[in-house]
């Protein structure tokens, strides 16, 4: 077991005592300044689940989560931990409504604990896969079964919630399709973005030692080149057309989080530098950039005919990667994210943050077409291809114009009008202030690294029926994709409905909620590694 895994150290000693553990613990339980929390398995989550429109099928599947060696072309053949053998894993598909039936089996090595976290989905709490908040972790040679409603359509994932899992394979599509579908088209493409380093530069346990010991032993930075100049890989064309970027500042200048130069490091990346997003690109190396588990150089192939409308169910399963996404020769009319519509909005290309998903509408050309996903400020890029008839295959390093065109991120849509939270008057503001740096890689909320040894620790109170606002105040020089469990919420008073929201660098980002979903449920940085390093918050219900 690896001495970092701080949630296996603590849960391999409880994994016999189960669901008992968290039903011992009474609503009145919690910590928290004296506020009594909404415990998991609390009749206030069960008469939450209860008014969840159900339809009463169920879908029923089995996880296995083990050692594989997998094929992501190319003659690359690493070895890491998947389900069921792929990476991938098989996609998961229901209706909304219905109720998923998952029992993972846990065979991974040396008494490794796991979860699943169903991310995005407005599940029960107790159903939330993240211990030891909400369950205990599943024990190597053990099953758990989860059993929700997914209530809202939309494009989802699953993957871990122990350690840094989710930079393994261990990650597969979650879609839950609408009843009463709005939008027409006549095919779909599932399309999931993966940065891959683990069975090829060692495991993401070996990454996360060498970020924790943090830049403070690097020797001498004297002399450094601390310079502004872009990487090739983060180019500034078309950031005319990106719009109202909230006040970001544009300046070119690398943040002292992300000097250049070689520092000798295994799995530190330094000199990654975006301008959308604000600086600092990025914390790690990747050999590899995936679209649907295949390297650049041997690409997944989507194939169909031209003219017909496909509707691109893009997600960023990456633990440390913003993608910009392009399809060459082709305009994408984006119509939801993280699951909600929004006003329609053609564009040229999409910012992805780590976390997020996009669904598009594309009409497709005659010929064979490079889908891009450019690894944001990193040099780097996955690819995939479209092929309606004939035509050559692109080179592996290919670059569509379309990534320099019009470039949209999350905030610069606006919500559907049937999806838009009702006025109504905020009953509490948290302020969310982000702090930490790359120097001691010290991240946290607050100024408090989250102790899953006390998940109950410092929580954010909230309580039942309010209007929440929730102001992420980003103090430190990187950016950060926040997410929020179990929940949606919005982006100002019309922006989209949002579950995983960009925050840039010294900048600050606004979010209203209902609260509507008793429990308790984790709000973190979807970086994996800044999430693991303890930027994760407890938001938990007042009993």
């Amino acid at each position: 077991m690896n001495g970092i895994n701080r949630r296996s150290v603590l849960l391999t000693g409880l994994g016999a005592a189960g669901a008992g553990l968290l039903a011992a613990c009474s609503s009145g339980s919690g910590s928290g300044g004296g506020n009594a929390l909404v415990s998991p398995t609390a009749s206030a989550v069960t008469a939450a689940d209860m008014k969840r429109k159900a339809t009463g099928r169920r879908k029923k599947v089995t996880l296995t989560a083990a050692p594989a060696m997998i094929d992501l072309g190319g003659g690359v053949m690493p070895r890491t931990w998947a389900f069921d053998g792929r990476t991938p894993g098989r996609e998961v598909r229901l209706s909304a409504g219905d109720t998923l039936v998952a029992e993972l089996s846990n065979q991974l090595p040396n008494k490794t604990t796991t979860s699943i976290h169903w991310h995005g989905i407005a599940l029960r709490n107790d159903m939330d896969g993240v211990p030891p908040a909400v369950q205990t972790a599943v024990r190597a040679g053990s099953t758990f079964t989860y059993s929700f409603i997914a209530p809202d359509p939309g494009t989802y994932f699953f993957h871990p919630h122990v350690g840094v899992q989710l930079d393994r394979g261990l990650y597969a599509p979650l879609i839950v399709e609408d009843p009463r579908e709005p939008l027409s088209y006549d095919d779909e493409w599932v399309v999931l973005l993966d940065d891959w380093l683990d069975g090829v530069t060692g495991t993401p346990d070996d990454a996360f030692a060498e970020l924790r010991r943090g830049m403070a032993d690097m020797g001498d930075m004297s002399g450094m080149d601390m310079g502004g100049s872009p990487s090739p890989g983060s180019s500034d064309a078309g950031m005319g057309n990106m719009g109202d970027m909230g006040g970001m500042d544009m300046g070119g200048s690398a943040s002292p989080s992300a000097p250049s130069g070689d520092m000798s490091k295994k799995f530190m990346l330094t000199g990654a530098v975006s301008k959308l997003l604000g600086g600092d690109a990025g914390d790690v190396k990747y050999p590899h950039h995936l679209i649907n588990g295949r390297v650049a150089a041997d690409p997944d192939v989507y194939t169909g005919k031209p003219g017909k409308k496909v509707r691109l169910r893009i997600i960023n399963a990456g633990s440390d990667t913003a993608y910009r996404v392009a399809l060459g020769g082709h305009k994408l009319t984006i119509t939801h994210t993280d699951g909600f519509p929004v006003r329609h909005q053609e564009v040229d290309a999409l910012l992805v943050g780590m976390g997020e998903r996009y669904d598009v509408l594309v009409t497709l050309g005659d010929g064979v077409f490079p889908l891009v996903a450019l690894a944001e400020g990193k040099n780097a890029s996955g690819l995939a291809l479209v092929r309606t008839g004939s035509g050559s295959r692109p080179s592996a390093t290919v670059r569509p114009t379309e990534l320099d065109g019009m470039i949209m991120s999350a905030s610069q849509l606006q919500a559907a009008d049937g999806v838009r939270l009702k006025s109504a008057k905020t009953d509490v503001t948290h302020q969310i202030k982000l702090t930490g740096n790359m120097m001691k890689y010290n991240w946290s909320i607050n100024g408090k690294q989250f102790d899953m040894n006390n998940p109950e620790a410092h929580p954010i109170v909230i309580e039942e029926g309010q209007r929440v606002r929730l102001d992420f105040v980003n103090t430190t020089e990187m950016w950060h994709p926040m997410h929020l469990h179990g929940h949606t919420y919005q982006l100002g008073t019309t922006g989209p409905r949002k579950d995983t929201a960009i925050v840039l660098p010294k900048k600050t980002v606004s979010v209203f909620l209902d609260a509507d979903n008793p429990g308790q449920w984790m709000l973190h940085c979807h970086n994996a590694y800044h999430g693991e390093a303890g930027m994760m918050a407890n938001v938990a219900y007042k009993a």
